[in-house]
């Protein structure tokens, strides 16, 4: 992939990087062409959705970043003291932090992560930098704390700051930490590769930390991952290359925020969305796609859109429910299906 082409398309911005929470949304939609590009790209897609007027929520709000920012701070102040009671971890088993706050750059920073894991010198590694590849384009990854030895083995140790509420939490948030998790374990077992080493030395069990109550009184609980890591490894199987997307675009097509907005709606339409009701909790450009894919059979959701295949908008639908349009080869079956339905929702009516 030409790097100058990727900034091309992103404009004098500085790129956005992926992360365990961009590519876990990736891989819910990998047939959003428009997705995979933008991130590519490293285009901001909250400002892009501003500058095209269809803003959206999305995100955490304030509060909960600085919760989620207090949390972490206390966990791990006196070289991950709290954090080590918590995890039952040896108080003289070392700790290393890599300095995500210095000059280093990616590069270096990933190397000194590999360089570490190699020696296992640290049971606990502090800001680590690992790498994925994501349709042909190399990923660095940040977790919060990514390895931790115990027995042998390394576990992802996830901070979270939604609260565990008598041993209950909010079931979508737990498992979108367990697909994040995941991504690092994956991303991990990738490099534990590279490094000659086996893979299977990182647990499938990650540790989740999440105050306790109403508290910041910390509480971890183990999940299992394994389900997730086999979802994860077959979407990202199926990611077509970005570079073939890329190819695909016209010449001179850029994302420069710094455009008219009907500038950049008109760049947009170059690129094919996969929009479905679930994209509007895990991207930034969700409600821009749902306004475009108004009067779809897409935007009704995924289970809509497969049972009614090759009939693209409800105006076809609702023509070959009433007997108006004849369906073609592909579509007698919906069609009969279509018919069927409404003959039994008239009935009811009556």
């Amino acid at each position: 992939m030409q790097q100058d082409r990727l900034d091309e398309l992103r404009g004098p911005e500085r790129a956005k990087r992926h992360n365990a929470r961009t590519i876990a949304a990736l891989t819910g939609n990998p047939g959003c062409n428009r997705r995979a590009v933008l991130d590519a790209a490293g285009i901001d897609k909250t400002r892009l959705a501003d500058r095209v007027g269809f803003p959206g929520s999305f995100g955490q709000s304030r509060f909960a970043l600085s919760r989620g920012n207090a949390f972490e701070a206390m966990l791990k102040a006196d070289d991950c003291a709290l954090l080590r009671t918590v995890l039952a971890a040896d108080a003289g088993l070392g700790y290393q932090d890599m300095g995500a706050d210095n000059d280093d750059t990616l590069g270096d920073r990933h190397s000194r992560t590999a360089g570490l894991l190699a020696s296992a010198q640290a049971a606990l590694i502090d800001h680590p930098l690992l790498t994925l590849e994501i349709a042909g384009q190399t990923v660095y990854l940040e977790p919060d704390l990514i390895a931790w030895a115990q027995q042998g083995r390394l576990q992802v140790v996830e901070i979270k700051s939604f609260a565990i509420i008598d041993d209950q939490a909010e079931s979508a948030k737990v498992s979108a930490a367990a697909v994040q998790a995941a991504v690092y374990v994956l991303a991990l077992r990738d490099l534990l590769t590279r490094l000659g080493q086996d893979p299977s030395l990182v647990s499938h069990e990650v540790v989740l930390v999440c105050p306790r109550d109403f508290t910041l009184q910390p509480v971890a609980v183990v999940l299992d991952v394994r389900k997730q890591l086999s979802t994860l490894r077959r979407q990202l199987s199926r990611l077509a290359a970005v570079e073939t997307l890329i190819d695909a675009l016209p010449d001179g097509l850029t994302f420069d925020l710094a455009l008219e907005p009907a500038d950049l709606t008109e760049a947009l339409s170059h690129i094919t969305p996969r929009y479905a009701p679930e994209c509007l909790s895990a991207c930034e450009l969700s409600v821009y796609c749902r306004n475009e894919a108004a009067g779809s059979t897409a935007a009704l959701g995924r289970s809509v859109r497969e049972s009614l295949g090759g009939i693209p908008t409800v105006a076809e639908v609702l023509a070959l429910a009433e007997g108006r349009q004849t369906p073609t080869e592909e579509q007698n079956e919906a069609a009969a299906l279509l018919q069927a339905a409404l003959r039994l929702r008239s009935e009811a009516l009556s």
